[in-house]
């Protein structure tokens, strides 16, 4: 299991060498609980209590891109922006964005190093020390908003140690991590509700049934204004961009950057998540829907691996992992029906691969399942062909498949296609390794 929220990548480096000493100190990558790390705040000071105002981000769907486009909307209005998003893909800096720039390996290192010392030995999670971390490095630097994402679930997740959140937010609940969460989208619905605080305003995505009466029914004892989507705030897709409403009136705003339709959503999400916390947004501010940068989420690449294809071909990457992201993703493909779509699917273990891959083999011509030999957990390719019901054939890795993919295209009547590249986030953490990319 990764660190919950935790890595795509290995820890490398000097940074490595401190998380790999810090890992030794605890048995469980993931153990679900508080006590750990609000004793290690203790000691550090608090510097949960000193961040400026926190936007909470839980869910299962869309919780990175509605981090990312809240950090957009907050750049674009002139504000300094504090980030922390799990998991990373290739380098732990990526979970921390201070005041709107990566944190450098220095500043990660003298903060880990503190922790380090701080903590003296007792017993602690990696994701826990990164939570510490990145509150550490968010309290020290002035801002006007911290964005923070959950790492898995929510009631016992490490940043449910914030108290006084300005504003929630919950993207829409589906399957997974139910070893962890529970079997059912309403125990998952529990967990997530558990980020859920007396007087703080909690916004909702689209939800199913079952988990939006739990979400009701937890605000109503909670004493909670919760704000659902469809009912309480709205937003609407038009030729020329969105049209976002909710009780303090409409608002015109610019198409998503990011594809697919269900970005339109994650960008309602964050707005109404913003409008419910009471921050002033300066009319510029939401003009950043339009400039949302996230990797992995259907992300166009033209490097390394895209030129193994052939010319007027497009190769596409997203991490969607569970049943629920492979509904949304099929929905975008079905608009790509002026090409034939190859897949290209490697998952991680536990994962729901047939529940997964169902929707998305409906719109695919041809589909190869893979597994990168640096590819953490990858369920085995013999695993996701039969996951796949005959009609997924063995990559049986990226490269691989690409290869097959050009040959076939050379093939005399063939037309250029577009590839995607789906099925995990530690997957998609080699495939952008091995196509050049970079955070930055």
């Amino acid at each position: 299991m990764g660190l919950s929220g935790g890595g795509t990548a290995e820890f490398t480096g000097r940074t490595g060498q401190i998380l790999d000493r810090l890992n030794r100190l605890y048995p469980a990558l993931i153990d679900l609980s508080l006590g750990r790390l609000e004793a290690l705040l203790a000691r550090l000071g608090h510097p949960e209590e000193r961040l400026p105002p926190v936007i909470h981000v839980a869910g299962t769907n869309g919780k990175g891109s509605t981090c990312a486009t809240l950090r957009a909307i907050g750049e674009a209005a002139g504000w300094r922006v504090h980030v922390m998003t799990s998991p990373h893909l290739i380098d732990v800096r990526e979970r921390f964005r201070l005041a709107g720039k990566l944190v450098s390996e220095d500043e990660l290192i003298a903060v880990l190093e503190e922790i380090e010392r701080v903590n003296d030995g007792a017993p602690i999670t990696v994701f826990e020390v990164l939570t510490a971390a990145g509150f550490l490095l968010f309290s020290r630097s002035p801002a006007e908003l911290a964005v923070i994402e959950v790492g898995l679930g929510g009631r016992f997740d490490a940043t449910n140690v914030l108290r006084s959140p300005a504003a929630c937010a919950i993207t829409p609940v589906s399957m997974d991590h139910e070893a962890f969460l529970g079997r059912t989208i309403g125990a998952i619905a529990r967990e997530k509700a558990g980020i859920m605080k007396p007087g703080i305003p909690v916004v909702c995505g689209r939800q199913m049934a079952e988990a939006e009466a739990v979400f009701a029914e937890n605000a109503a004892v909670s004493g909670v204004s919760l704000r659902l989507y469809g009912q309480d705030w709205r937003i609407e897709t038009r030729a020329d961009g969105l049209w976002f409403e909710d009780a303090g009136g409409g608002l015109d705003l610019p198409l998503p950057s990011l594809p697919g339709a269900h970005q339109a959503e994650n960008a309602g999400l964050a707005v109404a998540a913003l409008r419910a916390s009471g921050l002033e947004i300066p009319a510029a501010g939401w003009g950043g829907i339009g400039r949302v940068e996230w990797p992995a989420r259907l992300q166009r690449l033209h490097g390394r691996l895209a030129a193994m294809l052939p010319g007027g071909w497009e190769l596409w990457l997203d991490g969607g992992h569970n049943p629920g992201a492979g509904e949304a993703l099929a929905r975008q493909t079905a608009a790509w029906a002026d090409r034939p779509l190859v897949l290209i699917a490697g998952m991680k273990q536990t994962k729901d691969a047939s529940g997964f891959l169902r929707p998305l083999l409906e719109r695919a011509e041809t589909a190869y399942a893979v597994a990168e030999p640096d590819q953490h957990l990858a369920l085995t390719v013999e695993e996701i062909v039969v996951s796949g019901d005959g009609r997924v054939q063995p990559g049986p890795t990226v490269a691989e498949a690409l290869t097959r993919i050009r040959e076939q295209a050379d093939l005399p009547g063939a037309v250029p296609g577009r590839v995607l590249i789906c099925g995990s986030l530690y997957l998609a953490g080699v495939v952008l390794r091995n196509d050049g990319w970079e955070p930055v």
